[in-house]
């Protein structure tokens, strides 16, 4: 009798346990409130409005009551479906919009919630309303003005399909005649919502492709952000990113926290929704802080300059050494980088023999990364054992190594390829192919070279990525010369050299014999490709038409065999 009795009380616990999971939770600013407003804040989640219906006269009085007693603005979330996803307490003069992860945003231009919530002083709607609304890309957002605790006047705000403005408020409009002046609100929406994508311009929704706005935030002067703005789309493009905006900003001072100040940052995302972007790239690197602070005011993502090109390497990655040397880099890239998130660093895990109460989610994390790391160094290491006892044999053979350097997308292999007659891969996109190739050239009076094909070089190449390819970049120690392509058609093509050159001085290599070799000739002026071959001591060729090759085959035996030649 008494175990069936125990029973029974495990059983009416259990049930009384899951009847209160299943009540909805009350969210934002509830602390000092009384069980007794909770229960009635609770109610509204018990309220359903027909599709048709932006608001109905009973929820409104159930806010209105709820606001009053507890004197603290009431917000609701109200799906198209009709049901309450949120109930949110703010303060006397706003509510703060919890976390909507159930109903992402995706591709769509609207989110499909609508957000009612109460002004107790019958305030008209402010900028922090039509933000939230732009922000969260809201069905609409509708504001209930109270007087004397009643309801008195309904505001309805939402986001507009005409390019000329961002938004549009209809109202105020007397609470009794809101059902007038709001009917029929799912065929109104529709109606925006079929507006503002026929507006996204060439946006076509089964196009899978990342669609981004760039963002150049610099103290540096204008031409040098257009300069490297350029240089990004090339990258984007690169990364099969489809580019629909960029944002080029000159401040005096970078904001630590946005790069650019709260109310600007809001306009760009606003302005990347507006487009249907899903990604933002900024050109400037991205510290931890500053990644997660933009990401938290939108859903897009955010990356900057160098991930882009850490994503790049990693699609072109094709040989061992090159997956290692990426996988490196980008574990490099992201440890200090690596942050809990919500409930991720409440998760402790101890153990027999652990040490207080056990590692953070976060913190195996991170140690899982360096262990990692660790491993990848190793592989590494044995890999480039591998290719110095390749060098030794080359070495031993006494044959000269050229190797060819140069900024990305010069025409290096291409160069290779039709100067020795092989298929390295070739594509007119920065960094095409990053997997070294050897490859072996005769000269006339039957000499032979090793003439090897390196990773294209940027301006401001990662640290994290230089340091993993300082491996496969060794190789240029044992080059007897390095062969210094540049694509003379670039209009920047002078700080492309700059930014080789300084990455050789990185690199310990200044020092090298280098023959400068300006490619693309047949893409500019005669005269003017020789004017510029003269200034720099060069020599001029098209990577396509191997009849140019003469004077390159004639400079490199002057470096390599000067008194021979002689």
């Amino acid at each position: 009798m008494r175990h069936t009795a125990s029973l029974t009380a495990n059983c009416k616990l259990l049930s009384t346990l899951l009847k209160e999971q299943t009540i909805p939770s009350v969210y934002g600013n509830t602390s000092g409130l009384k069980k007794s407003d909770i229960r009635l804040l609770e109610r509204i989640y018990r309220r359903r409005l027909p599709k048709n219906r932006s608001l109905t006269a009973d929820l409104a009085m159930l806010m209105a009551e709820c606001s009053n007693s507890i004197g603290r603005q009431v917000g609701v979330m109200v799906h198209r479906s009709g049901n309450i996803s949120h109930v949110i307490v703010g303060d006397a003069k706003g509510i703060f919009i919890p976390e909507l992860d159930n109903f992402p945003l995706g591709r769509k231009v609207l989110r499909g919630l609508r957000l009612v919530h109460t002004h107790l002083n019958n305030e008209k709607i402010n900028q922090d309303d039509i933000t939230d609304l732009s922000l969260l890309r809201l069905d609409a957002l509708i504001i209930l003005g109270m007087r004397d605790g009643l309801p008195d006047t309904v505001t309805l705000a939402h986001l507009s399909p005409e390019r000329t403005k961002p938004y549009e408020v209809l109202g105020p409009v007397p609470f009794h005649g809101m059902d007038r002046a709001f009917e029929d609100f799912d065929v109104f929406i529709s109606s925006i919502e079929d507006g503002m994508e026929s507006r996204r311009a060439g946006f076509d929704i089964k196009d899978k492709r990342e669609r981004a706005v760039l963002v150049s935030v610099s103290t540096a002067p204008r031409y040098d952000q257009e300069d490297s703005m350029e240089e990004l789309k090339e990258l984007a493009k690169a990364s099969n990113v489809v580019v629909v905006d960029t944002v080029l900003q000159k401040v005096k001072v970078i904001n630590p926290k946005y790069l650019l100040g709260k109310g600007k940052i809001q306009e760009l995302v606003i302005n990347a929704m507006n487009k249907g972007a899903t990604l933002l790239i900024f050109d400037q690197d991205l510290n931890a802080s500053q990644t997660k602070d933009i990401s938290d005011l939108t859903e897009l993502k955010v990356i900057d300059r160098s991930q882009l090109i850490l994503d790049i390497f990693a699609r072109r990655a094709h040989s061992k050494d090159g997956k290692v040397q990426v996988e490196l880099a980008q574990l490099r890239y992201r440890l200090p980088r690596l942050t809990g998130k919500g409930t991720a660093m409440s998760k402790l895990m101890g153990g027999i023999g652990g040490r207080g109460p056990g590692e953070m989610k976060l913190e195996v994390d991170r140690r899982r990364v360096r262990e990692r790391i660790t491993l990848l160094e190793k592989e590494l290491k044995s890999l480039s054992l591998a290719r110095q006892q390749r060098k030794a044999r080359r070495v031993a053979q006494g044959v000269p190594i050229i190797s060819i350097i140069g900024y990305t997308n010069a025409g290096k292999s291409t160069l290779l390829n039709n100067m020795t007659k092989s298929s390295t891969f070739v594509e007119d996109k920065m960094f095409a192919t990053l997997d070294t190739a050897s490859k072996r050239l005769r000269f006339p009076k039957e000499r032979d070279v090793i003439i090897t094909d390196t990773v294209g070089f940027i301006r401001d190449l990662p640290k994290d990525l230089l340091a993993a390819f300082r491996a496969t970049l060794e190789e240029l120690e044992d080059a007897d010369l390095l062969l210094h392509v540049v694509d003379i058609s670039n209009p920047r093509f002078e700080q492309q050299i700059q930014s080789v050159e300084k990455i050789l001085a990185d690199l310990e290599l200044s020092g090298k014999p280098v023959l400068l070799a300006f490619n693309k000739e047949d893409l500019i002026d005669r005269e003017e490709a020789e004017a510029i071959c003269h200034r720099f001591n060069a020599v001029s060729i098209s990577a396509l038409r191997p009849e140019t090759f003469h004077r390159l085959m004639k400079a490199i035996e002057n470096k390599l065999w000067p008194l021979k030649t002689a």
